[in-house]
């Protein structure tokens, strides 16, 4: 039993890496184990629910990734105005790198499967409220209150999402930075306020 730990985060990464690249229903199960480079006997063995509770556990990677990818940026930075800003960086820079093939791998698992798999949302809904409440951490740290906080996280939560979209869409970094700055920009103006 202990040598089949071993191939149970390896799936979950390139289940992570592929959802990303080509979305859920393009990945097949053969690829998956091709990838990860694990026996196909320890994707039933650790997934027994098959390729949907994969893709639950890659939705939960990727949502810690990127909330200890904000929470290190948050304490690097000033204001949240500039842990957007960083943040947005990074996004731009991985997407172009990819030449713009990469999207967010929870975007495109939820968008397939949200509507119709219980498990699947209620990942999403973890990951997208734990990467907020990052955010409105630091909205609190710069003197909002609880309240203006939630709704400002939320607000650069789903801006953020959209403009990787749109950044893929258009093959450029522009709308990923354009918004993170027009957010700082308005997080800077009411902190002033």
């Amino acid at each position: 039993m202990a040598g089949k730990a071993k191939h149970r985060q390896p799936i979950i990464d390139a289940a992570v890496r592929l959802f990303r690249q080509q979305g859920y229903a393009a990945t097949g199960l053969n690829e998956l184990v091709e990838q990860s480079g694990s026996p196909k006997g320890s994707m039933y063995h650790y997934f027994p629910e098959g390729k949907p509770s994969i893709a639950v556990a890659a939705v939960e990677e990727a949502g810690r990734r990127v909330v200890d990818t904000l929470a290190a940026l948050a304490e690097k930075s000033a204001s949240t105005g500039e842990l957007v800003r960083g943040h947005a960086g990074l996004l731009a820079g991985w997407m172009e790198k990819s030449g713009f093939r990469d999207g967010c791998p929870m975007t495109t698992v939820l968008l397939e499967l949200a509507p119709d798999n219980v498990e699947v949302a209620e990942a999403g809904r973890r990951a997208f409220a734990a990467r907020r409440e990052v955010i409105a951490a630091k909205l609190r740290d710069d003197g909002f209150s609880a309240e203006d906080a939630e709704r400002l996280a939320m607000l650069c939560t789903n801006a953020i999402q959209g403009s990787l979209v749109q950044a893929r869409v258009e093959r450029s970094r522009r709308p990923v930075e354009q918004t993170a700055e027009l957010l700082a920009e308005l997080l800077d103006a009411a902190m002033r306020q």
